[in-house]
């Protein structure tokens, strides 16, 4: 006789396996469907996330957040546009140890594996299998999105993300950087723990000027980073590959839906992209987690974990964040990519002004660190 299962997800990244752990803590019986394509050790993973409270919160409920020297604190952010003093976030001032935490993504991926291996309720199959409810967090790239025919309406950003990892000759301290110039934006984000000196880098360019930056040698391409920095952390050494990857805003029509007899759902890049300047790409994710869970945990004993009512639910909400998240990224982008000096003016008004917003600047701080979201089994 087959085996029977309440969920199915399909896709085994970070949000496959987190949504797999708290289902499976609810006494759910889940099958995870791998994606994973085998890696060349000869290539490093130089991705790095900027994880909100929220999504430490909901990590270490299944116990896979990060040792210290894996999950640096930042303490502080610095905003630099095109001119003018930088917009400053202070963990001090919103009375909290860290505004956010810079993890190191192989660390996580290797602690949400060890999780999975010994969760009974959890199985790991290579095909996809019967379930009442299948999840969809197989990433932007989704071939089960377009099996069950949903569009995925995206917008370029005529963009292309550099990523890497460099050593610097000043300690970060716990400070994130980011620069806006001329629609360049680099982010230097702080690895190692409170102390380091290697920081993450995202560097949004033309796709022409990306590819010109990835060919450069070491030398040439780390004093191109040291001005674009304004040498706000010294001479730096590059000390990993050199990852490129077009950028995109999109998003599922639908995230819910009925098909082949049984319900699914999208979560993570599968239902939705942003863009990488607010860093909140997989705090939506793991949003969707935490969101998922709380309905199906909350549900009525009679419900199936596949009725569509309960799934609208989980739609709305999301797609309520979606907007507010992704909208304001996106605006942000827009902003600051046009060239005009006219525009530099603006740029400059708006951001002298919103430094000194008092209450919207609390809010919206308060609001990138997912102080909205709940902690399944919390309420």
């Amino acid at each position: 006789m087959a085996k029977t299962y309440d969920v199915c997800i399909r896709g085994a990244g970070i949000v496959g396996r987190s949504l797999a752990l708290h289902l499976a803590a609810k006494r759910l019986r889940v099958a995870l469907v791998a994606n994973d394509v085998p890696g060349n050790p000869a290539h490093s993973d130089v991705r790095a996330y900027a994880l909100s409270p929220a999504s430490r919160t909901l990590l270490n409920a299944i116990r896979c957040w990060p040792d210290e020297a894996h999950a640096t604190p930042v303490t502080r952010m610095q905003v630099q546009g095109d001119q003018g003093e930088p917009v400053v976030f202070d963990a001090a001032r919103q009375g909290v140890p860290a505004l956010n935490w810079i993890v190191d993504v192989p660390v996580l991926e290797a602690l949400l594996k060890e999780a999975v291996r010994f969760q009974p309720l959890i199985e790991m199959i290579e095909h996809p299998a019967r379930a009442e409810l299948t999840v969809v967090c197989e990433g932007r790239a989704s071939k089960t999105r377009e099996e069950f025919g949903m569009e995925f309406e995206t917008k370029p950003y005529l963009q292309s993300a550099l990523a890497a990892r460099v050593r610097c000759a000043a300690a970060h301290g716990q400070v994130a950087r980011q620069w806006f110039d001329k629609g360049d934006i680099l982010a230097l984000l702080p690895l190692e723990g409170a102390q380091g000196t290697l920081c993450a880098l995202v560097w949004s360019v033309s796709p022409e000027r990306a590819q010109a930056l990835q060919d450069l040698d070491a030398a040439s391409f780390c004093r191109e980073l040291e001005s674009a920095s304004q040498n706000a952390l010294g001479s730096m050494e590059l000390t990993s590959e050199r990852k490129v990857w077009p950028l995109q805003a999109a998003q599922a029509r639908r995230w819910i839906g009925h098909t082949h007899g049984a319900s699914w759902v999208l979560a993570g890049d599968a239902a939705h992209n942003v863009h990488p300047l607010a860093g909140q790409g997989l705090n939506l994710g793991l949003g969707d987690v935490a969101e998922l869970v709380k309905i199906l945990d909350h549900r009525a004993y009679w419900r199936s974990v596949g009725d569509t009512k309960l799934l609208r639910a989980y739609e709305r909400a999301r797609k309520a964040d979606f907007a507010l998240v992704g909208g304001s990224g996106d605006a942000l982008q827009q902003l600051f990519g046009q060239q005009h000096p006219a525009w530099q003016a603006v740029r400059k008004i708006g951001m002298l002004g919103f430094e000194h917003s008092g209450p919207l600047k609390q809010w919206v701080t308060s609001r990138a660190m997912g102080s909205k979201h709940h902690t399944p089994g919390t309420t």
